[in-house]
């Protein structure tokens, strides 16, 4: 299989970091996900109960960062992954999640990490 569902530019405001002031202020994180997932059965049957949700996914992945408040880009990275396996059944996937702003002369930093097996 090499269908995937693609969310791109997802923005969410979730306190991270490890300076004490960053306990303290919501920082802007982007994420750019590509998951494998079989899209022949709901475009077969045009019914988003057989697809991948992207708008459950993005409120699902949203929601884990404001509640986790993880202090590196790699734990959040990390539970995000292992929510959408084990939640919505994701087998693989490749995940880039972005920090603007976090070093003054570069636009972002951020990490990529890519799980499971397509």
């Amino acid at each position: 299989m090499t269908d995937d569902v693609l969310i791109e530019g997802l923005a969410v405001e979730a306190i991270i970091g490890v300076y004490d002031w960053e306990r303290e202020v919501s920082q802007r994180l982007l994420l750019d996900l590509e998951m494998a997932w079989d899209n022949r059965v709901p475009a077969a049957s045009d019914d988003v109960s057989d697809a991948l949700d992207y708008a459950r996914v993005s409120e699902r992945v949203s929601a884990y960062l404001v509640q986790a408040r993880p202090q590196l880009l790699e734990t959040a990275a990390e539970g995000i992954t292992s929510l959408l396996q084990d939640e919505f059944g994701v087998r693989w996937l490749r995940l880039t999640l972005r920090k603007p702003g976090a070093v003054p002369a570069a636009a972002a930093v951020g990490v990529r990490i890519e799980r499971g097996s397509r």
